[in-house]
């Protein structure tokens, strides 16, 4: 195994860039995760059918993934601190601009555009940029942040619900997207890449180090297609469940029923969010230690049992709860461990957008797992048949991480390091 890098120089200037990642990333992340709470004032404002309304939140989704190879390279080219900083901006400007809408083809060319856009420059960013800050602890690192995302609406969930009662839903997009906007832009303008000398040579025998590899000479190998597929299995396997968690819930009879003085549903979602966000820096955490591979198959089956046991003691209120959240604390490191994986693999000096090519598998993931799971139970007229093909996914990609993955790796990393080694060196 190569040795990888650490960090030399100032050891705090990583950490400072980790903080200030996570800030951006917790701005930007109520876009998506507090969408709900507007969908009745834009239905109203646009006078437009739900399933039309909720077209917004698709775009957005499909803007935030599958244009993150051209977000990922635009990073590369111009820097972090301008990208980021953008994509924080259009994403405040979203929100207000949304306020003044009355039509949805204004709806979808506000929220979902520049919400879509701005969210993806930001999380390709952000990421790419820990990638190359924390090469010895890459998988926390990238953890933390995708953690910032996925709770950061957490803080602001209670506040906008609060003010959009008391003040209407104009006002609070006025008012939130200015501020976090705001907070977004000026967090953002203090990243920057590492300089010459700031990052050095460590070894780290857990983890495995490949030679940098362009864009496009990682998309001829199979190496990043298996990742891919991986990614787009877990993604989908994960969001069956996770999308119409608030569906079979109410079909099992328990999302009413008391758990302790609180609904089940509410207080499942609300112990997801925690374990669904402490399991990205968790995960990454342990895959610096044991390995990626060796992570993956330790969480990937993880998740596979608890959607099994959650099927198996579905009308057990208090096993609904605390199964659910295993079933979220097994999803959400995919966050952590593909892109600390890919970037082990093909290097750091295009790992943002290396990681951009990557996270369309979860565009993909999230047009299927929604869609295919409730035209599967449709179809069948149960969700057992949802839950099977969930678990039989996120064990096959277990597998896959550790018997497939793992030695194609290494030998993907040997033979560039043959080649390197077997290239004429200037005179």
């Amino acid at each position: 195994m190569q040795a990888i890098e650490g960090v030399a120089g100032k050891p705090y200037s990583r950490w400072i860039q980790l903080g200030l990642g996570l800030v951006v990333m917790m701005a930007i992340s109520s876009p998506q995760y507090v969408w709900t709470l507007f969908v009745k004032s834009f239905q109203d404002a646009t006078a437009s059918s739900l399933p039309a309304v909720q077209l917004t939140f698709s775009l957005l989704i499909v803007l935030q993934t599958w244009l993150s190879p051209a977000q990922g390279w635009l990073v590369e080219r111009f820097g972090p601190k301008l990208l980021v900083a953008v994509g924080a901006g259009l994403t405040g400007l979203g929100w207000v601009l949304s306020s003044k809408v009355h039509s949805l083809s204004g709806l979808l060319l506000t929220y979902g555009l520049f919400c879509g856009a701005g969210t993806g420059i930001v999380y390709i960013g952000i990421v790419g940029l820990m990638a190359r800050w924390f090469p010895d602890r890459r998988g926390f690192a990238i953890g933390i942040v995708a953690a910032g995302y996925g709770m950061g609406a957490m803080l602001t969930t209670f506040p906008i619900d609060t003010m959009l009662k008391g003040s209407g839903y104009q006002a609070t997009l006025i008012y939130y997207g200015i501020l976090l906007g705001a907070v977004g832009v000026a967090a953002a303008l203090g990243l920057r890449s590492p300089k010459g000398g700031e990052v050095s040579q460590v070894p780290n025998v857990a983890v495995v180090q490949g030679r940098d590899t362009e864009p496009r000479s990682m998309l001829k190998t199979p190496t990043f297609w298996l990742m891919f597929a991986m990614m787009t299995m877990m993604s989908t396997g994960g969001l069956m469940v996770t999308s119409n968690f608030a569906n079979f819930a109410k079909d099992f009879g328990v999302a009413s029923v008391l758990v302790m003085g609180m609904a089940s549903l509410p207080l499942a979602l609300t112990i997801d969010r925690l374990l669904n966000g402490f399991t990205r820096p968790f995960f990454g955490w342990l895959s610096d230690r044991i390995g990626r591979e060796n992570t993956m198959g330790l969480a990937f089956a993880l998740e596979a049992a608890a959607i099994l046991l959650l099927l198996l003691f579905r009308e057990n209120a208090l096993a609904f709860v605390l199964l659910s959240g295993l079933v979220f604390f097994g999803w959400g490191e995919i966050f952590s461990l593909f892109p600390s994986t890919l970037t082990d693999t093909f290097g750091t000096r295009n790992a943002t957008t290396n990681y951009g090519f990557l996270y369309m598998a979860q565009g993909v993931g999230s047009l299927l797992g929604g869609p295919a799971a409730a035209a599967l139970h449709d179809a069948a007229g149960s969700w057992v048949p949802v839950f099977g093909l969930a678990v039989g996914m996120d064990v096959l990609t277990a597998l896959l991480a550790l018997f497939v993955l793992k030695r194609m790796r290494q030998a993907h990393i040997e033979g560039r390091a043959s080649l390197a080694a077997g290239a004429p060196q200037p005179a």
